[in-house]
């Protein structure tokens, strides 16, 4: 297919990366069997990392973000897809260093692709993206463990995207919901997505006694590592489990064997980059189904033109819930 399209694109300067937008060929685009016209991306903190030209996550410049996109089939070499199926395609190289979602169009090899499911929208596929594809990720595999009816839960970094759709997953599906905030101005929302309890990160770490403290939680989601995530192990109940997927408190945390070998908790690491197609396609089935959740409270939609400015606020650690991004 021969035409021109307009995507975000990343570039070195001498003081560091800078954004444009930009027109290019959709002959440029990397190899790949499937091409797909984006609808709709979203924004997460590897794309702004990218943006930003943060090292170790985009090797070569100029660059278009986007580990998240939503769209229709134009094309497939591997008939797998036929035009006009509308797909997800989140992780796997995706906005990292193949051309992603912050372009009207991508090409990638259609194994990185699943069909849209029936009962999901495409907007509402993008709210969620890869933050949402974690949280499910982290809800499933507690609910394998431990179960999540009738229990008490604590999620840690609650306004950002994984944790906000977890608190969200976690209230619908009936759990007694305990969010970990260090914004004070965001209760309104916290308490709008199901929260019970709202404490703030000093509060939470000043009341919990390491390395083993009276048990309060059966279940933990943390998207924040470090002593966060030191704490919340050390204040779960016997056969509990924590949910692990983030590490912005930092990579190392301290514990003892004795959450695991006195009360036998569990600690669930969560990876959404490279999982498996068919345990993609169980979480967005549960999207679309039973996990089936509002998501007007979580969203903010913007344009590629005004992308810029929320990359800026989520580097900084001041975005709140999801942004949308209609391309």
């Amino acid at each position: 297919m021969q035409g021109t399209y307009k995507a975000l694109e990343s570039y070195k300067t001498e003081t560091g990366n800078s954004l444009r937008l930009v027109k290019k060929e959709i002959s440029d685009l990397p190899e790949g069997d499937l091409l797909v016209k984006v609808q709709y991306s979203s924004l997460n903190y590897k794309d702004a990392m990218s943006a930003k030209g943060f090292p170790g996550v985009t090797k070569n410049y100029p660059h278009t973000p986007g580990v998240d996109a939503v769209g229709t089939v134009i094309g497939d070499k591997s008939n797998t897809f036929t035009e006009g199926d509308e797909v997800i395609v989140t992780g796997f190289d995706l906005g990292v260093n193949t051309a992603g979602g912050f372009g009207e169009y991508i090409r990638v090899p259609s194994d990185w692709a699943i069909r849209l499911p029936t009962g999901l929208s495409a907007k509402d596929s993008m709210i969620l993206g890869t933050a949402g594809l974690t949280a499910g990720l982290s809800i499933r595999a507690l609910d394998s463990f431990r179960g999540i009816t009738n229990t008490k839960s604590i999620v840690s970094g609650s306004t950002g995207g994984v944790g906000s759709v977890a608190v969200k997953l976690l209230s619908h599906l009936g759990s007694q919901v305990t969010a970990i905030s260090g914004k004070n101005s965001q209760h309104k929302l916290l308490q709008s997505l199901g929260a019970k309890e709202i404490l703030s990160r000093e509060n939470f770490q000043e009341n919990v006694r390491k390395p083993l403290g009276k048990g309060v939680w059966d279940i933990g989601v943390d998207v924040v590592g470090g002593e966060i995530l030191s704490t919340m192990l050390a204040a779960i109940n016997p056969a509990g489990a924590v949910a692990c997927s983030g590490l912005v408190g930092g990579a190392q945390f301290e514990s003892s064997v004795f959450p695991f070998i006195l009360r036998g908790i569990a600690l669930l690491g969560i990876e959404s980059v490279a999982t498996s197609l068919e345990q993609r396609e169980i979480i967005w089935q549960h999207f679309a189904s039973d996990w089936s959740i509002s998501l007007n409270d979580l969203a903010k939609e913007v344009d590629l033109e005004n992308l810029e400015t929320e990359i800026d606020l989520i580097i900084g650690g001041n975005q709140v819930g999801r942004v949308l991004v209609k391309i």
